[in-house]
């Protein structure tokens, strides 16, 4: 499996998982300019922008811990592009980030809410 792919399979996990919690994606693979939000989703009534990570065990740090400021800063321009584009000035959202951590073929995921303003 190569990357591109390996990316798509954590999108799809973390949609399930997300859908099962009550998300309704409404987008997935957002590009805007030069940047891209993995899904969008409305989650009681809230628009959020979320990002997906994942890594096959800790070696590297935790998913979460690739979100750079720089990444974050990308992920706001991309979400105001979504909002403008869909004219949703008003419209209350926050970013989510979805970390998936692979112990031999088995996933750990946890969703981080709010990850950052």
């Amino acid at each position: 499996m190569n990357r591109q792919q390996k990316g798509r399979a954590g999108e799809d996990l973390a949609a399930s998982l997300l859908e099962k919690q009550g998300y309704r994606i409404l987008q997935r693979n957002y590009r805007f300019d030069r940047g891209e939000i993995d899904l969008v989703a409305l989650e009681g009534g809230e628009l959020v922008f979320i990002e997906v990570k994942a890594r096959h065990g800790d070696r590297f740090g935790s998913p979460e811990e690739a979100v750079t400021p720089e990444k974050e800063e990308q992920l706001k321009k991309v979400a105001e592009g979504y909002l403008l584009e869909h004219k949703l000035d008003h419209q209350a959202c926050r970013f989510d980030i979805v970390s998936i951590t692979y112990r031999g073929n088995i996933p750990q995921i946890s969703i981080l809410r709010n990850a950052f303003v």
